[in-house]
């Protein structure tokens, strides 16, 4: 995650140096991934572009091939560090390894990652360096793409499952998924997991407290229970996880999108949509109408806007706990539980029986 959508940017916590050296580590995974080169010299490293969370650069460096050909190769190099820093940096490699098999043309290829041996605890990604525009692609152009990455990565086998056995960060907010037989259970344990870690980093809200029963008892169930049940089912797809205006970027030489920073998991793929209900985020209702042209709802359809705001409510207690020094996350958290547990307080029984027949 880049920076956030009302954030002033901070100095990071990474030393800018290392943004000015070219550390042997980061020397020795340039030379394995371009083996094949004869030579292999670096030109220069430069700060590019700007993050809350970490320092990143650009590396320029010429390789000559076997014609004695001289080919400049460009590298995009982020570092962070803190006792989270190698688990991130690997993180990243694997969900951006992920996307770019199935969809090389909308991510950049993934190098390596590792770790400083000149500076200690400074880790470090690097990946193939894109030009892009700070612009963001319209909805006819990005919403198409995303609904592909969703389709090409969908698993329909009936023992495919939900999560990632891996961890995710959210900036600096580690997510331990898990791996689950079905979407509800899965959105039920990390939202759990997430409402305990709010509560200790916001501290304890009454409001939260009294709406959690009726919440997962209630909201919950009503609204994911019918994906999986009187014979309907979802398929898992690999999803971006965190796909806002700041982590998507138009090439300078395709024109076409380009993503980044990803968090992926296995996931129902309406849930990527979540994050474009904020009112924050540039990507918003024109790109989520866009998209369901190519990926239409999810039965039942009727319930897809309501489904997308109780995903908008996990993105709101992921921002609450990242950013938790500024009220309006859990102000927005709150809301949204409000308005979910208002118009949903029969739960899934009350429409299981509006339907006269059992669902399940």
């Amino acid at each position: 995650m880049e920076v956030g959508p009302d954030e002033q940017l901070p100095e990071p916590m990474v030393p800018i140096e290392v943004t000015r050296i070219i550390d042997p580590q980061v020397l020795k995974k340039l030379q394995e991934h371009l083996r094949d080169a004869k030579e292999l010299s670096v030109v220069s490293i430069a700060t590019h572009g700007s993050s809350l969370w970490t320092r990143t650069a650009r590396i320029d460096t010429e390789l000559v091939n076997e014609r004695q050909e001289t080919i400049p190769r460009p590298f995009f190099l982020k570092t962070t560090r803190g006792p989270d820093g190698e688990a991130m940096v690997e993180n990243e490699l694997r969900c951006m390894g992920l996307l770019h098999m199935f969809l090389p043309d909308l991510v950049p290829e993934p190098v390596a990652c590792g770790a400083y041996s000149s500076m200690r605890g400074i880790y470090f990604l690097l990946c193939e360096f894109r030009s892009m525009e700070d612009k963001l692609p319209p909805p006819a152009i990005l919403a198409p793409y995303v609904a592909e990455l969703h389709l090409k990565s969908r698993v329909s086998d009936v023992s495919a499952t939900f999560g990632s056995s891996d961890p995710t960060f959210h900036g600096g907010v580690c997510v331990e998924h898990g791996v689950h037989e079905t979407w509800e259970a899965y959105f039920a344990h990390t939202m759990r997991r997430l409402f305990d870690q709010e509560q200790s980093v916001q501290g304890t809200d009454e409001a939260i407290k009294q709406m959690m029963d009726p919440f997962f008892e209630k909201v919950i169930p009503r609204l994911l229970r019918p994906l999986e049940t009187g014979g309907r089912s979802i398929s898992p797809s690999v999803i971006h996880g965190d796909l806002w205006h700041g982590n998507v970027g138009t090439d300078k030489k395709t024109g076409q999108p380009v993503i980044f920073d990803a968090a992926c998991f296995r996931a129902h793929n309406e849930y990527e949509l979540g994050v474009w209900r904020q009112d924050w985020n540039n990507i918003n209702s024109a790109y989520r109408q866009e998209y369901h042209k190519h990926f239409p709802p999810s039965e039942p359809a009727e319930d897809c806007d309501d489904r997308n705001a109780l995903y908008a409510t996990r993105v709101n207690l992921l921002d609450s706990i990242l950013y938790k020094n500024e009220p309006e996350y859990r102000i927005k958290l709150i809301a949204g539980m409000r308005e979910l547990l208002n118009k949903f307080s029969g739960g899934f029984e009350a429409w299981e029986a509006s339907k006269g027949t059992s669902q399940t």
